[in-house]
């Protein structure tokens, strides 16, 4: 065991304005019209001094112990301290990693709470609590101080009005989501303005409005914008973190996407994009932080309160509890842990207007430190009233013991289905004896979330996401082709369920080329025909590729960026897009407003499955060896509504079907039909399903 207690190499630095006991809340920098309240929690610290710098961030101008600890906050307020004032924290207490103490006031630490940073984060040895190479590894202690590598805390002003426009409140069932990074978006799109491209501000220039408009889009679910820092083996090897699960503050847009002021450019991005009638979820990351594993570096939470902030282990302190795979997992059945995530999500509402949140890692959040639906968290946003009528998307599950949670959540929630993505890959791919698992993900997974009171808008159901192929490259590559992350192709996924089609990645065989685009054409009408929530991966659209690489998280580069080259090819299904999304408007029965019955009290169908004889499945019809044609009728939500019938043609070849009968229906006509031609058939009369296609025809008269 090692215990260091430290106190700063020089004493003459000492406040030149009368400091007051302040407040314990709220916690951080509050500024009130006349001077700012400085609060931190620490429960185990022995002394906290507040750190002030100038204007560039380079010299520290004072230091002052905060006078008063209340309930476990450390707080004081300075009358001559006003919004731009740069400061960080230096903590005192225990060097005492097997018991969870690892304290070093040498470090200059930023405020969990900062609204605002300044400077840049440089990595550099000083930064780590003890000698990095030493033989003793964690348990040394290295009396090195950070600041001038170290971002600052910035002190504002958020007492005025920050007006905005109504929110959008787009119902549920009328959701349809799209994936994006900022600047991976528009880094690459001609017709944003130069000066632009790659910024927040890009996400509502006219053109790119135009286009999500035109997709039919509701939503833009950004990857997180929370403020992070690359990993240092990344930064050596010449890349960075460019998807941004990195957390090193959660209160601040990272100032990677703004030209000037991250605050003010989102702020006017969500009302422009608002305006448009689109809402913006935030992709957020409670679960981790930048702060690694034990032999990471001591940024903020660690050097705070280590043993409050993490999970540890049981079986020593020194180390940490890695359900997420990042080193370390944050503890918020701790109370003030919990009370900074609620925090953070209240300010991103109430400052910025956002409309929901895509929880990364989220089974995590609900440990305790096995997983539990009623864990505080749950429990937390379930009562805030800042939070009720905001969207709530969980991706259920962690690395952890119990972390697969997929349907675990509790009523309110949405989460990420990756049983329809599991499914529905395999299904396009060509494998047989999927027929009941495909109708179970089309029609909103309700084993898994058909409990209390949740309805199939429960599922968030995706092919592509952010991690993983994208959908051109779900239909080019047999393998991964991760090289240019420089961990010889060992990261990222093997279990991809993707095809080729013939051929491993680029090609110009146009058999191979018109048989991927008709896959992918499947591949997004089942997406917005299937009950639940449609989220889609931006640049899915128009045929973007990653090269095959399935885990582009450090690739700020023509890899990881959209490329929009293709828009207005034959590659371009964007018009596809459009009429799936102006379908579920104009057919209720494919919104995910309730669970689908199948035959009801009445004898009527809400949903009739269907051999290709027109008659309604049976076991064995279900169990048929390697069947691959999927077939139902939706019908119409109000008396006098259309029915729709859906034929799902997995097979290679043609697959020879009868027109369904169904009351006052004497007539079925093509709405779609991803391999070209209408057809039109009356009850009785035998029709072919093309090859790999889905048919969605409308009964009538």
């Amino acid at each position: 065991m090692s215990s260091h207690r430290l106190l700063p190499s020089f004493s003459f630095l000492k406040s030149n304005g009368q400091v007051k006991a302040g407040t314990p809340y709220p916690l951080g920098a509050t500024w009130d019209g006349r001077g700012t309240n400085f609060a931190l929690f620490s429960a185990h610290a022995t002394k906290v001094e507040l750190c002030l710098f100038d204007r560039a961030g380079r010299r520290e101008v004072e230091r002052i112990a905060l006078p008063e600890r209340t309930d476990d906050v450390w707080h004081g307020y300075l009358a001559h301290v006003s919004p731009g004032q740069l400061y960080g924290y230096r903590v005192h207490g225990p060097y005492e990693p097997d018991a969870g103490h690892r304290f070093n006031p040498n470090k200059l630490l930023l405020d969990p709470y900062a609204k605002d940073l300044a400077g840049e984060f440089v990595w550099n040895d000083a930064h780590f609590a003890y000698r990095t190479g030493h033989k003793q590894e964690d348990l040394s202690f290295d009396r090195r101080d950070n600041a001038r590598f170290m971002v600052k805390g910035v002190v504002v002003d958020d007492a005025h009005s920050w007006g905005h426009g109504s929110r959008p409140h787009v119902a549920w069932e009328d959701t349809f989501i799209y994936e994006a990074h900022v600047k991976g978006l528009t880094q690459q799109r001609p017709d944003i303005r130069d000066g632009l491209r790659g910024t927040y501000a890009a996400l509502s220039e006219p053109a790119m409005i135009a286009h999500l408009k035109g997709l039919g889009v509701t939503a833009i679910e950004l990857l997180p914008i929370h403020a992070f820092v690359p990993e240092r083996v990344l930064v050596d090897r010449g890349l960075t973190n460019y998807w941004g699960y990195n957390t090193l503050n959660f209160f601040t847009p990272d100032r990677r996407y703004a030209r000037s002021d991250a605050i003010n450019e989102f702020r006017a991005t969500v009302g422009a994009v608002h305006d448009a009638g689109i809402e913006v979820i935030l992709d957020v990351v409670y679960n981790h932080t930048c702060e690694g594993n034990h032999l990471g570096p001591t940024l903020s939470y660690r050097g705070i309160d280590n043993l409050s902030y993490y999970w540890l282990t049981p079986d020593s302190a020194r180390y940490y509890e890695n359900f997420t795979g990042t080193g370390n997992a944050l503890n918020l059945a701790h109370p003030r842990v919990l009370q900074m995530v609620m925090d953070s999500l209240r300010r991103w509402v109430q400052v910025f207007h956002v409309d929901g949140f895509r929880f990364d890692l989220a089974s995590t959040l609900g440990r305790r430190p096995g997983f539990d639906r009623d864990a505080p968290f749950f429990a937390a946003i379930r009562q805030d009233p800042v939070l009720a009528d905001i969207k709530m998307i969980a991706e259920p599950w962690d690395i952890g013991l119990g972390g697969y949670q997929v349907g675990g959540f509790p009523s309110g929630w949405s989460e990420w289905n990756d049983i329809y993505r599991k499914t529905m890959r395999r299904y396009w791919r060509g494998e047989g004896n999927l027929l009941g698992d495909v109708a179970h993900a089309m029609t909103g997974s309700a084993a898994q979330f058909q409990h209390d009171g949740r309805g199939p808008r429960a599922s968030v159901n995706h092919v592509t996401v952010h991690d993983g192929f994208t959908l051109a490259d779900l239909v080019s590559y047999d393998h991964k082709h991760n090289e240019a992350n420089g961990e010889e192709n060992r990261d990222g996924s093997d279990d991809n369920a993707s095809t080729n089609c013939g051929a491993e990645g680029a090609t110009d065989d146009p058999a191979i080329l018109a048989h991927r685009r008709q896959r992918r054409r499947n591949q997004l009408a089942t997406l917005l025909l299937a009950q639940g929530v449609p989220l889609m991966l931006a640049g899915d659209e128009v045929g973007n590729s990653q090269g095959g690489n399935n885990n582009a998280y450090c690739q700020d580069s023509e890899i990881g960026w959209v490329d929009w080259s293709k828009l207005g090819s034959e590659d371009d299904l964007s018009s596809l897009v459009s009429h799936l999304a102006e379908m579920r408007h104009r057919f209720p029965q494919l919104k995910p407003h309730r669970w689908l019955e199948g035959k009801r009290a009445d004898g009527s169908y809400d949903v009739k499955w269907l051999a290709p004889s027109g008659a309604e499945m049976t076991e064995a019809d279900w169990n048929f060896p390697e069947g691959r044609y999927v077939s139902f009728i939706l019908g119409p939500v109000e008396p006098g509504g259309q029915p729709l019938f859906i034929i799902l043609n997995g097979a290679q070849e043609p697959v020879q079907f009868t027109g369904p009968e169904w009351p006052n229906v004497a007539a079925w006509s093509t709405v779609l039909n991803t391999a070209g031609d209408d057809l039109s058939f009356t009850p009785g009369e035998m029709a072919n399903a093309p090859p790999l296609s889905v048919l969605v025809l409308a009964g009538g008269p």
